[in-house]
């Protein structure tokens, strides 16, 4: 072989490796950057009062055991009457068998994925993130977007993480799948011009914005919730937002800071005043709202019966209808 013909095929071997031989690099944000529009339609009809969806029944929870197929086959049943489009939060963990029964069941229920971004933990958010990819794909008439972490940016979270750890998962999802890429937090987050600095690796805002943790009364939490809207809209005026979570609890602890913060009157009638004021001023807007939550989840938060975090559900843990889902719509 004469030095010619050794250059032609060095020259070969690296346009094979720098070209569509390569998966992108994770790490880099997409150059030009193009918005995939987020639609909550199903074929032509629109699907945007949704819910939020926590599957763990009494016994199960996160990282333990979850539920099966059956379990949740029957959670699908009680709410599709209501919802056709639900948002999880993690890619591993039930997500695939949840998945599965829709598109095995052949139910008309889309999905906004979640893909968990924990503090402390590079591989296991890579892991998660492409498991997140891979159900992207494996699903693509189901999931719609992905939602990238939870919560991991406002000041009071639990999980509250870097912003170059969130970043990494955003890009290494976003370069994975074609579906339009969020990341979700409180909207007291997204009211602040630093939340412009996640803006132009998205393609759209996912804000949460609970009035009756923000001490708001039942009469005013509509009003003030369309504020918290408005000014994030104002923020991010080249961005959809959409309203991942908004809720009315239906019993609080008296000690604590639940007790502190929240001043409103809760119960089943206040959550069903609430809840039928968010679905007319969505449905009348358009304004994508996931409502928190399908369900009662008795693993959340302290002990005490009444802690607020297990009482967010319009159906309560043993799957019965709370007031506010009593009759299918």
């Amino acid at each position: 072989m004469n030095s010619c013909h050794r250059v032609v095929l060095l020259l070969v071997a690296t346009l094979m490796l720098a070209g569509c031989g390569k998966e992108p690099d994770p790490y880099l944000r997409e150059d030009p950057f193009t918005i995939r529009e987020f639609r909550a339609e199903s074929g032509d009809r629109w699907i945007g009062n949704a819910v939020c969806y926590g599957p763990h029944r009494d016994g199960q929870r996160p990282g333990g055991a979850d539920p099966s197929a059956a379990e949740m086959r029957e959670d699908l049943a009680l709410m599709l009457p209501h919802w056709n489009l639900l948002r999880i939060y993690q890619a591993n963990g039930f997500a695939e068998t949840l998945l599965r029964v829709i598109r095995d069941d052949g139910l008309d229920m889309k999905v906004i994925l979640g893909v968990w971004v924990a503090p402390d933990d590079p591989e296991g958010n890579r892991v998660e993130a492409d498991e997140g990819i891979r159900l992207v794909r494996e699903f693509p008439d189901i999931v719609i977007a992905v939602s990238v972490g939870n919560e991991t940016q406002i000041f009071w979270s639990a999980h509250q993480s870097p912003f170059d750890n969130l970043l990494v998962s955003v890009r290494r999802v976003r370069a994975g799948v074609t579906v339009p890429v969020t990341v979700a937090d409180d909207f007291n987050y997204w009211n602040k011009p630093k939340s412009r600095a996640i803006d132009p690796e998205i393609d759209f805002i996912m804000m949460h914005a609970h009035p009756l943790w923000n001490g708001v009364q039942l009469e005013d939490a509509l009003p003030w919730l369309q504020a918290q809207v408005d000014e994030v809209k104002a923020l991010h005026p080249d961005r959809t937002v959409i309203l991942g979570e908004t809720g009315w609890a239906t019993a609080v602890h008296d000690q604590g800071e639940q007790a502190e913060l929240i001043k409103g009157a809760v119960g089943e009638a206040e959550q069903k005043v609430f809840f039928d004021e968010v679905r007319n001023w969505a449905a009348s807007t358009g304004q994508p709202v996931f409502f928190f939550e399908a369900f009662d989840e008795n693993w959340k938060g302290g002990d005490h019966p009444n802690e607020v975090e297990k009482h967010w559900g319009v159906f309560r843990a043993d799957r019965t209808p709370k007031l506010a889902v009593s009759k299918p719509e």
